[in-house]
């Protein structure tokens, strides 16, 4: 076992023995098993250590005042290290060895899709705590990240009015990146713009002379960067030494990986990101949970989009366990189908739709100035994950365990 996985299960053993060692009329005897499987090491780790400290957080806010229906909650987790191999391993041994209720897992979409068969194969349950490119119409999944229309549909339009029409995409080379693209395309051509052109970078890539050359030829209005990743992250500052001085817009950066903190200004100059939560909102809940947070977690770098979806997912299972007196998944989506599960979440109030188990959100659109500050010119309250209920998935009468995409939808009932 390698030393990041004895981290990962030495940090759940220690909040399990604080936990049953400071409540002892939790029936500890007979916990609720969190699967804890996220990324501790790796290229994705800046943007997902923030995911288990979240979910840390809640476990023993939660635990502190009672537990759920009397039980303690214990996590067991694993470092994946950015490795979809692992995914698979854990994924096999905390729903078969470590016999857990639930697991919280995956960044990448790469690495749900390398996982999500495994779940359906042992009738597991997951939630996928991330910002995605959309499409999974999947009974055993219950999605807290937004989604493409929820953040595209507010930010390509918006880019387009102030910008102008000519648009050039810059995304990763896999499924998020790709499907992510085809939303842009989609979302461009119905608001009477053009692509001035499309690049897709393998996962890993640092180096962007040739990209950057692409662009300066092809003289967009502004750049849509979807790129994900330590290494891919390096475009932002090759582009600024190379002035190519282009409003960007993006539905991963900043909300993620906190480039604007990781990187000199002026390099995320006029990047505008949509967002369901970055440490910088300025409401009474969102410095509730940042001091909370911080608190806790001192050394934390940034608290991110995914924290919020992880903590608020521990909250979200927690109602949804007590309501179906139950942690068997099919109780608990017979609480999800009556459509009513919802929350006061640091972003605002967030609520599980019943047809595609995803999230309703506040979306924030984030601007970067040239110092690297945030300002928010626009807000978008109660934004719906409506298209796959509106395309054809309903996991309230059919699970199809699939993925959709607009080229690729549901089939018709």
């Amino acid at each position: 076992m390698t030393k990041s996985v004895l981290r990962g299960l030495r940090a759940a053993a220690l909040t399990g023995t604080l936990v049953f060692g400071s409540h002892q009329a939790l029936a500890a005897e007979n916990p609720i098993k969190l699967g804890v499987l996220e990324d501790q090491s790796g290229d994705f780790a800046a943007a997902t250590i923030g995911k288990v400290h979240a979910i840390q957080l809640a476990t023993d806010e939660i635990n502190k005042a009672g537990g759920i229906m009397g039980r303690p909650l214990e996590l067991v987790a694993y470092d994946t290290q950015s490795d979809n191999t692992r995914y698979q391993e854990f994924m096999r041994r905390v729903l078969q060895r470590d016999k857990v209720d639930v697991v919280f897992a995956g960044f990448s979409s790469a690495s749900r899709e390398a996982y999500r068969p495994i779940v359906d194969q042992f009738n597991g349950f997951a939630f996928y705590n991330n910002q995605y490119e959309g499409g999974v119409c999947d009974g055993h999944m219950i999605v807290t990240g937004a989604v493409p229309e929820q953040q595209f549909s507010t930010l390509i339009p918006y880019m387009m009015e102030k910008y102008g029409k000519n648009v050039y995409t810059l995304a990763a080379d896999y499924n998020f990146g790709q499907i992510s693209a085809e939303w842009v395309r989609k979302i461009v051509k119905e608001n009477g713009g053009k692509m001035a052109g499309e690049e897709f970078i393998p996962l890993g890539v640092s180096q962007f002379s040739q990209s950057i050359q692409n662009i300066q030829k092809a003289k967009p209005d502004f750049v849509v960067t979807l790129l994900v990743g330590t290494a891919q992250a390096s475009y932002y500052e090759q582009a600024a030494s190379a002035n190519v001085n282009l409003p960007m817009a993006s539905s991963v950066n900043v909300g993620q990986g906190y480039e604007h903190k990781r990187f000199k200004p002026p390099s995320l100059k006029d990047m505008y990101v949509t967002t369901n939560y970055i440490e910088e909102i300025d409401s009474p809940k969102s410095k509730e949970f940042y001091a909370k947070f911080k608190a806790k977690f001192p050394s934390e770098p940034y608290v991110n989009q995914e924290a919020e979806n992880s903590y608020l997912a521990v909250y979200l299972y927690k109602q949804m366990v007590e309501r179906a007196k139950s942690t068997k998944r099919e109780d608990i989506r017979k609480v999800i189908a009556m459509g009513d599960v919802c929350m006061d979440a640091p972003e605002g109030k967030v609520c599980i739709d019943p047809k595609s188990q995803h999230m309703s959100h506040t979306i924030y659109l984030a601007k970067v100035g040239a110092d690297h500050a945030i300002s928010f010119p626009k807000t978008w309250e109660d934004i719906k994950p409506y298209w796959l209920g509106e395309a054809g998935c309903d996991l309230t009468k059919k699970d199809p365990m699939a993925q959709y995409t607009p080229s690729n939808p549901p089939p018709n009932p």
